[in-house]
């Protein structure tokens, strides 16, 4: 009545199964660490009186705030998986992730604790909740990636032009669209993920993997997270 399972089918889906939930362990992780790394250097940082005074100038914040973009193609450029080793990614995962902490310093330095510390919920719950659903789902999100990106590199021109308009309107726009673009692309991240996994990649190609994918993934929880902490707002300190 029944079909015999494969005994060779069914032993390579386990390990499939298993290696893959290794595979997102080590991603969560390394993710996990940077965002910790990142709260304490923002920490650090904001509660250092020279360091919020060179914010004052605005040529110094708007240089900070596209640094972690610059450091992006710099450190994690097209040759960077095939040339260097899991340890040298790791390193620039963690220093980029604390360049990432001292652009978060005004933003410490400005809200309060509670303000901070609702956002950053809402954002895990966000964050964890889509996630889940794109690792589960068997809708292919692979078709959103391109229109994604083009949202990206729309709301990096709308947030320049907004520098120069200082308009509370558009604003509020670029955060809501934010939001929705990051939700989205962690939805594609994670799926991306789960879909380049090959066991039979070997350690150190997976490795390598999953700490690109963690950078992936820390981004858009910490895009998600100012732009979520910006809508709600609230007071200042």
């Amino acid at each position: 009545m029944f079909d015999r399972p494969n005994p060779a089918t069914a032993g390579t889906a386990v390990i499939y199964d298993e290696g893959l939930r290794e595979h997102f362990r080590k991603v969560y992780n390394t993710m996990t660490m940077g965002l910790v790394f990142t709260g304490l250097i923002a920490f650090l940082c904001a509660s250092t009186p020279a360091i919020m005074t060179m914010f004052a100038q605005p040529m110094f914040a708007i240089a900070v705030a596209f640094l972690p973009l610059v450091l992006g193609f710099v450190m994690f450029n097209g040759n960077t998986l095939a040339t260097k080793s899991a340890g040298d990614l790791r390193v620039r995962f963690y220093i980029f992730s604390g360049v990432f902490g001292l652009c978060l310093a005004p933003l410490v330095y400005m809200y309060s604790g509670a303000n901070l510390a609702r956002a950053f919920f809402v954002t895990a719950g966000t964050f964890a909740g889509v996630s889940a659903w794109s690792y589960t789902t068997k809708t292919d999100l692979s078709k959103f990636g391109s229109f994604l990106m083009m949202g990206v590199f729309g709301l990096i021109l709308a947030m320049v032009v907004n520098i120069f308009l200082k308009s509370s309107m558009m604003d509020f726009v670029i955060c809501a669209a934010g939001v929705l673009i990051y939700t989205g692309l962690t939805a594609y991240s994670t799926q991306e993920l789960k879909e380049t996994y090959q066991s039979s990649a070997g350690d150190e190609a997976n490795s390598k993997m999953a700490i690109m994918g963690a950078l992936s993934l820390y981004i858009n929880f910490i895009m998600l997270f100012q732009f979520i902490l910006r809508l709600m707002g609230g007071n200042r300190e």
